[in-house]
């Protein structure tokens, strides 16, 4: 995500690296990079410019501290101003209604569906309880689907099989919640065009037949300008509330996240980072700031990590790893948890100082693969104890998994390094590094 338009970036300001201070000549050298790296990311020109020049009137207007650099210097402010260009601060979804009403809009195929079940497996996951009504109609096993997502995170779907009246529908599924006590009801209306006015007219009165508390906008952004227009026509025939950007994950050039707000003056509330039913954050202008910057984002890694990491689980494992009874089920627990926080590349580029080292890597989660199926080629007794595994275990495994017996030794010779590095690091702070050159997980 950003990664083109992070180079680019951190490219132009390592050119006033040596320089002792900021001035009309050096600046605007760097600038005009910027410009252009923000116009290769799809951002509109007009746009790109105006940012700019706020940098440029922000750093000469600054006097350089003999602490900072001039490049940590305009380092600083184009994060605020790219912190500003996308809206500041994070925007908070109403949920002041009994029940709250959450109306999803959006085009054919943007991942509005899959959100809904995102955003209600989030707000479970946060103690509210759910009920998702399906109004899509038109597009065929939209239902169907919305019914799948659903039972994966144990969330009642309304549906109604022969009725296609979808104020109708949505009135009859808000009465079930009340009934039923919902905090929450989340409206999946039809995907559409823009330009396809009875669809448009259907949504502007389905609005205005449940008077939801919230309107969101799910658009995909890796249609870049094409995302910021439609989101333009949809806001001046609905007034939604807020966006939701999907498949940031994907190769996307950011022009999107940076400009949506600017142009519909409506805030980005939701980022979808996956297609995984966990891979949903809340957006944080400033965090996407550093990430975009190489800074990284460490708040978000320990957020996701706490919604998927028990205290309870942490002590026990904690105790195991100090006293070496770390095992295979515990690893095998601890790569599913892992692979639920979401990409494994985008979780390491979110780390300082990990971003550049990762970034020529194909990492993903077939990356742990080779141990998964290493593990389940195991018994009970070996999984639990895995320094009774000798040569004749070795074989029985080998055969039993299709592996190699020597790519066997090596996983567990890399399990038994990364086992003896936990221990040490629970004992001292840092060393993660050492764990990382340790653990080493073929990419």
């Amino acid at each position: 995500m950003f990664e083109n338009l992070s180079d680019s970036i951190n490219k132009a300001i390592k050119k006033l690296k040596g320089q002792a201070k900021i001035t009309e000549i050096n600046i605007s050298s760097a600038l005009k990079e910027i410009r252009r790296a923000l116009v290769s990311a799809d951002v509109n020109y007009k746009i790109a410019k105006e940012v700019t020049d706020k940098i440029k009137k922000e750093a000469l207007g600054r006097d350089v501290l003999i602490s900072v650099s001039p490049g940590q210097l305009l380092t600083k402010i184009v994060k605020d101003e790219l912190t500003k260009l996308m809206g500041g601060s994070k925007s908070e979804v109403d949920l002041s209604g009994n029940p709250s009403i959450i109306l999803v809009s959006g085009l054919q195929g943007s991942g509005k569906t899959t959100f809904c079940a995102k955003l209600a497996n989030k707000l479970k996951n946060e103690g509210k309880s759910v009920l998702l009504v399906a109004c899509d109609v038109y597009r065929p096993a939209a239902i169907n689907q919305l019914k799948t997502l659903a039972e994966s995170i144990e969330v009642e779907v309304y549906s109604e099989d022969d009725n296609k009246n979808v104020k109708s529908i949505a009135k009859n599924g808000i009465s079930k919640a009340q009934k039923e006590k919902k905090k929450i009801v989340i409206i999946d209306t039809a995907g559409r065009l823009a330009i396809d006015e009875n669809m448009m007219k259907e949504l502007e009165e389905l609005k205005k037949e449940v008077n939801p508390q919230e309107t969101l906008f799910v658009v995909d952004s890796m249609t870049g300008q094409d995302a910021v227009n439609t989101a333009k026509t949809f806001n001046d025939r609905i007034d939604f509330d807020g966006i939701v950007l999907t498949k940031l994950d994907g190769d996307t050039r950011g022009g999107a996240a940076l400009t949506i707000k600017n142009v519909v003056n409506k805030p980005i509330k939701f980022i979808g980072t996956g297609e995984k039913i966990e891979n949903l954050d809340i957006f944080h202008p400033d965090r996407m700031a550093g990430r975009i910057l190489g800074m990284g984002d460490v708040i978000s890694v320990v957020e996701r990590a706490q919604q998927i990491y028990d205290d309870e689980e942490a002590k026990r494992l904690t105790k195991k790893i100090c006293k070496n009874k770390f095992d295979y089920n515990d690893f095998l627990g601890q790569i599913k948890n892992l692979k639920k926080l979401g990409n494994l590349k985008d979780i390491a580029g979110m780390i300082p100082g990990l971003g550049n080292k990762v970034k020529n890597l194909n990492v993903n989660d077939n990356a742990f693969k080779p141990f998964e199926i290493m593990i389940y080629s195991m018994t009970p007794l070996e999984r639990s104890n895995p320094d009774i595994i000798d040569f004749g275990r070795k074989t029985r495994i080998a055969k039993g998994s299709g592996i190699n017996i020597d790519e066997i030794g090596k996983l567990m010779n890399n399990f038994k390094d990364m086992r003896k590095t936990m221990r040490l690091m629970s004992k001292k702070k840092g060393g993660f590094d050492n764990m990382l050159e340790s653990f080493n997980v073929k990419t």
